[in-house]
């Protein structure tokens, strides 16, 4: 008995040695062949094929409301019965900035394949972060929760809700939403990198935590988990009194002022009309608890914002059809007031990006302070590369709003009612700027002048020079430069040609008036009293 003793205390012994000498390891970070991913041994062949190039070469006539094939399998519940729903229609394409992706319907402009002989050199892409928690907590998660109030009827569930969504971060879905959008990318403009390079593609993005994790998971998306091997990703600062094209509102001290409150007064109003009648709905299921047009507003938010969270939220289907196209046009009317053309900053806020792409299109630093730009890391080739055949720029949603505005795109100008509902309009932000948006600007050369009518098929090129065309695509739907910059011409296909699109952004800086928009003390201007994006004059 006394051996037998004394041989388990020496296995106890060797086994507290091994474990001592694996915790070694362990620490020292010295893995053990089989949790070591790098340097990869064994890894077998691995030849590569040739990057994708589906932006130039899909033969598709794009005739219908989206560029894709078919439906992955979404991991969201979108299909609540609503009262008064058209059928086909959803009530997560009526939910403005706080939407999951989806590819815009379109923007009035039919899409055209690429004509054989000509190819995109090029291209620009400018996009949002992911589906996101909300910036701030919402009201409802404090009031309702422990207040005692009870509920009855389709309110009954609430009698045991608890507010439990985080703040500010990516969601699961907005992490899988940038990186599909990478790997969508890589098909579309694949071949445009050099994997062979000896310099690593730059990405930029800011420092907070939702765009650094926006442009990681996108690099994953487009090169796959050992991205770093091929791209470096730019965190440039993302906070009040930083220069940032990709922050520009940080800088912008009257568009966080009431300079730029239009907008957001008439959606107020606009919120206060649409909200009566379910606001007497609620109440009447309600005891302990009194609604009113902002608690009920907050409802309508939790739909999205606990949808991209948790994939399904009993808030949606308490609103009839109407008063989520209502909830739509009040994001609408504050996104046209605070950053678009009804703004007396947007083009302020959005031209220093204006002013970076026209310095990567002419393969120039920038070197003079000029609006939000960064001059500090846009004089250094190291941090603003020009000679990259494809750049990749993760901003916010307002942001990359006002950018529109500052390129012009006068198609989102006219001014919306602030009375009466307009069906018909071109503003629409869940079509421009949902969660995972993204602008691309493509440079297309083609070997003679395209015809500016393909309508009725390709029928060759005109006779003339070699051509170099701009074309824009918001959300994978092109946005036609025709209907805004007249010189473009009525092209079919909303292309421009460069030195044409070139010479109408030559006074873009100067138009934006930086400093008096921005710093300027001039009166708030009334609702419809700016059509232009600036401040009026001096």
């Amino acid at each position: 008995m006394q051996h037998r003793f004394l041989a388990l205390a020496m296995l106890a012994s060797a086994d507290a040695a091994v474990i001592s000498t694996y915790t070694t390891v362990i620490t020292s970070s010295v893995l053990p062949p089989y949790f070591q991913s790098t340097p990869e041994v064994f890894q077998g062949p691995t030849p590569t094929g040739s990057e994708p190039f589906l932006a130039q070469t899909n033969p598709v006539t794009f005739s219908g409301a989206t560029t894709t094939t078919f439906f992955p399998a979404s991991p969201l519940q979108t299909q609540e019965p609503i009262q008064d729903q058209p059928a086909g229609d959803n009530i997560f394409t009526q939910m403005g900035n706080i939407g999951p992706y989806r590819s815009s319907p379109g923007f009035g402009v039919d899409e055209y394949p690429l004509p054989n002989g000509s190819e995109i050199v090029w291209m620009n892409m400018l996009a949002r972060h992911g589906s996101r928690y909300p910036t701030d907590p919402n009201p409802l998660g404090s009031l309702i929760p422990g207040s005692g109030a009870t509920f009855s009827g389709q309110l009954s569930w609430l009698n045991n809700w608890t507010y439990v969504l985080g703040t500010n971060i990516l969601t699961p879905l907005g992490r899988q939403e940038l990186y599909d959008s990478g790997v969508l990318h890589n098909y579309q403009y694949g071949h445009l990198f050099n994997p062979n390079s000896t310099t690593k593609l730059v990405l930029r993005t800011t420092t907070e935590d939702r765009m650094r994790k926006s442009a990681q998971n996108f690099a994953a998306g487009f090169w796959g988990l050992g991205y770093d091997e091929y791209a470096q990703i730019e965190y440039i600062i993302d906070e009040t009194g930083f220069n940032s094209t990709l922050s520009p509102t940080n800088l912008c001290v009257n568009n966080n002022n009431y300079r730029t409150s239009a907008g957001q007064n008439v959606s107020t109003e606009w919120i206060g009309n649409y909200t009566q009648n379910a606001v007497k709905r609620l109440n009447s299921m309600s005891s302990g608890f009194t609604w009113n047009a902002s608690t009920v507003y907050s409802a309508q938010q939790l739909c999205p914002y606990e949808t991209v969270a948790l994939g399904y939220s009993e808030w949606c289907d308490l609103f009839e059809w109407q008063e989520w196209e209502d909830f739509e046009y009040s994001i609408d009317l504050d996104f046209a007031g605070t950053y678009g053309f009804q703004s007396p900053t947007s083009r302020a806020v959005g031209v220093g990006y204006v002013e970076e792409v026209l310095a990567r299109l002419n393969h120039h630093l920038i070197t003079n302070a000029t609006a939000e730009v960064n001059v500090t890391l846009d004089s250094m080739n190291s941090t603003f590369p020009t000679n990259q055949n494809l750049y990749f720029d993760f901003t916010h949603e307002v942001d990359l709003f006002s950018t529109l505005t500052a390129f012009s795109f006068r198609q989102f100008a006219p001014l919306l009612s602030a009375t009466s509902y307009q069906a018909n309009r071109e503003l629409i932000v869940s079509h421009m700027v949902p969660f995972g948006c993204r602008l691309n600007i493509e440079l297309i050369q083609a070997p003679a002048p395209v015809p500016t009518n393909r309508s009725g098929g390709w029928s060759g090129y005109e006779s003339g020079e070699p051509t170099t065309y701009i074309h824009f695509v918001l959300n994978q739907r092109t946005l036609p430069l025709g209907q805004s910059i007249p010189a473009c011409g009525d092209r079919a296909d909303g292309w421009c040609e460069l030195s044409t699109w070139m010479q109408a952004q030559a006074d873009a800086l100067t138009l934006a008036d930086y400093d008096y928009a921005c710093n300027g003390n001039y009166s708030p201007p009334a609702w419809g009293a700016i059509t232009n994006g600036v401040p009026p004059s001096s």
